[in-house]
Parts: C-alpha cells; sequence; structure tokens
C-alpha cells in the first residue's frame, strides 16, 4: 500500500521548491522560513565609536540584496545592567542604529520595546551598546520586529499582492500555527523567504528552510 499522507507531502514540499501555487480553496502560494537571531544595525557614526575611526565591517555571510551577517559582535547592556553578549552586527551600515531582539530578550535586559517593521523606531525602546573600542547610549532604537514576508515583485504579482498588505500565513507540521497579518515586503533583490524570529520559531517548531504558506483571498 502507498502512503497517500507522505506522497501529499512529497508534492507539497516540490512545489514549495518551484514556487507552484497549490490548488484548492482560495489562493496560496509556499514561502521558506529564516529564522531571524537577535542582531543590530549601525549608523556609520555608531560603528566609528564601537569600533574605531574608519572601521569597516567583515562580511561572513550574504544574506539578501546587499544586506550581509558580519564578524563584528557587541554587547546589548539594559537598565537592569544584565548583559546580552555576542550580538550580530548586519551590514551595511544604515541611517540610523537600530537593534532587533525577541521578546525572551526583553526579559533579561529588563527592557518594554514596541513589535514594529524594521525602521520604524521612533519613540522605541533605550539601550546601551558596547563594543571594542567604546559604547553608545541608544536614546531610541530598539524593536521587535514585526512578522513580515520578503518577496521580489514578480512572486507578490503572481498573489496579486503588494508592498505592506498584510497576509495570514498557515504553519503545518507537529505544532500547527496560524500567524495573523504577516506583512508583505517587496523589493527586486529580496529572497522569496517569511522572517520570524527565535520566540515564533520555538512556539511554531520552525527552523530555517521550513515551508509555510500564504493564505490570500
Amino acid at each position: 500500500m502507498y502512503d497517500m499522507d507522505l506522497i501529499e507531502k512529497t508534492i507539497q514540499n516540490v512545489m514549495a521548491e518551484m514556487g507552484v501555487k497549490k490548488q484548492g480553496e482560495g489562493k496560496s502560494d509556499y514561502v521558506k522560513i529564516g529564522v531571524s537571531q537577535r542582531h543590530i544595525h549601525l549608523s556609520r557614526e555608531d560603528l566609528d565609536t564601537l569600533f574605531g575611526k574608519g572601521y569597516e565591517l567583515t562580511p561572513k555571510k550574504v544574506l539578501m540584496g546587499k544586506e550581509f551577517a558580519s564578524a563584528e559582535v557587541v554587547t546589548l547592556v539594559g537598565p537592569s545592567l544584565k548583559a546580552i553578549e555576542n550580538v550580530r552586527v548586519l551590514g551595511p551600515v544604515r541611517k540610523n542604529t537600530q537593534v532587533e531582539i525577541s521578546r525572551t530578550d526583553t526579559f533579561v535586559l529588563k527592557v518594554s520595546p514596541p513589535v514594529r517593521p524594521s525602521g520604524e523606531i521612533k519613540d522605541s525602546e533605550k539601550i546601551v551598546v558596547v563594543g571594542p573600542k567604546g559604547s553608545v547610549y541608544l536614546k531610541e532604537g530598539v524593536i521587535i520586529a514585526n512578522r513580515h514576508i520578503h518577496l521580489t515583485p514578480e512572486f507578490a504579482e503572481g498573489l496579486n499582492l503588494k508592498d505592506n498588505d498584510c497576509v495570514d500565513v498557515v504553519v503545518d507540521g507537529v505544532k500547527p500555527t496560524k500567524f495573523y497579518d504577516v506583512q508583505i515586503r517587496v523589493r527586486e533583490d529580496f529572497n522569496v523567504e517569511m522572517h520570524i524570529d527565535t520566540d515564533d520559531a520555538n512556539s511554531s517548531g520552525l527552523k530555517n528552510g521550513d515551508v509555510v504558506h500564504i493564505l490570500t483571498k
């Protein structure tokens, strides 16, 4: 006897790799998961303070577009004076410094950052960042990144989606989950990938490379 459940899962996995739409009720499509660890984006001024004047980040891993994980790390220190070490710096430099952490991290640091899209740091949480050459006190800049999906324009068009739309996402597997109001972000140089933080990954049993599917009406 054939294991029809196994065959169906195999077909779905192949469809996901090929970017083929699933047929059925409504429209849906598949994207891979990228689990976002705590990290920091630095401005030119703060990079100079933390690592030395004119310092250039050392690319370690390409992420998407021009973004990369660098070899450099910093330490975050919250009001409790407790610290989280080895926080990865992502490059290239940005206009403003931004720290992205999980809710679990906030319990260690004793901070209360808002859940925001990347780049929206106005009136967000404060923190101290420590590097090998100095430290920076951020009056704002700490957020918990919202769940979001990076799409190319072609992929988005195929689902009748546009930048800043919101969709629901279904997770199958041993810990079935449904994420509501996931932000769509569209750009030509994006990889097709849904980004969640470590808390979401742990709660839903997801890891890098797992496949979930977008629900559209």
